[in-house]
């Protein structure tokens, strides 16, 4: 049996939508209502908590492979929590949706340190593992999505700084292949588009598809950092615009090769993308 967590989440959902396997799938969610929608005929859906080790043990009966996405910065615990479980029912292999920093020095910042530190509980506790760590998601550019349709206009922060970002579906494809063993454990895969694009050119390729001008707003280090903490608590926010720091200093601009390599295909770059979710912004 494969369990897949996060399947609220935009690459959770896209594993449980391309996952082909004979074995049978389970969904875990604190809240099952809202998963339904993503369970195929056969796929089981159960409850459970990160924080509650006891219906995690309870969802890790009987199985084989599991799919680990933790989505609160903050609580790192949630990973421990998961792989205690894992071994203890006997799960052969954990795939790890971790961050993209992983894998060399850790930045400073919370985020991906504290990610870290919980995916690198996996391999000690005596599971196969491989670990996911892609770049900035192409489909984060959908929070533009509102403000093109009613005002033609983008709002971004260090605006021309080029980030390799990954189109959520190559990471999907990966994981599912991963997950059924074509991916064989024990590596860190780091997950990158073909190319660095910046915000501006991101703008330009939407502004290109919907044949209509968008105009750039830059905001300022305050306007960006008055924004992420109307969403996060401090500390996220305080990593977040960390990382736009490093991301302006050119440290995410780097291609990686895994998702050719792993896919046998070229990565999708961004124009494909954007053209696929055209609808979203107004196309």
């Amino acid at each position: 049996m494969i369990l897949l967590t996060g399947v609220t989440g935009t690459v959770g959902r896209l594993v449980a939508e391309r996952l082909t396997t004979a074995e049978p799938v389970r969904l875990l969610s604190r809240d099952p209502r809202r998963v339904a929608a993503f369970a195929g005929p056969g796929t089981e859906v159960v409850g459970g908590d990160f924080a509650d080790p006891g219906s995690l043990a309870a969802a890790l009966t009987g199985v084989r492979a599991a799919f680990l996405v933790t989505a609160d910065p903050l609580a790192p615990a949630h990973d421990e929590h998961f792989v205690t479980a894992a071994r203890r029912a006997g799960v052969a292999h954990v795939v790890k949706l971790s961050a993209g920093a992983g894998g060399g020095a850790p930045p400073p910042g919370l985020i991906t340190p504290r990610g870290r530190r919980g995916a690198e509980r996996v391999p000690p506790a005596g599971l196969a593992w491989t670990f996911l760590r892609p770049r900035a998601f192409m489909s984060n550019t959908l929070g533009w999505a509102r403000s093109v349709r009613d005002e033609g206009v983008v709002r971004a922060f260090r605006a021309t700084a080029p980030h390799a970002t990954v189109d959520p579906r190559d990471i999907a494809e990966v994981a599912a292949l991963a997950l059924t063993g074509a991916v064989l454990p024990g590596r860190a895969h780091p997950l990158t588009g073909p190319a660095a694009i910046s915000a501006s050119e991101q703008v330009a390729v939407v502004s290109g598809l919907l044949r209509r001008p968008l105009r750039l707003v830059e905001l300022t280090r305050d306007q960006a950092y008055e924004g992420l903490l109307a969403r996060w608590p401090r500390p996220v926010a305080d990593a977040l615009l960390a990382g736009a720091d490093r991301q302006g200093a050119g440290a995410r601009a780097r291609v990686e090769p895994a998702v050719r390599t792993l896919l046998g295909r070229p990565a999708r770059p961004y124009r494909r993308w954007a053209r696929d979710h055209l609808a979203a912004f107004g196309g």
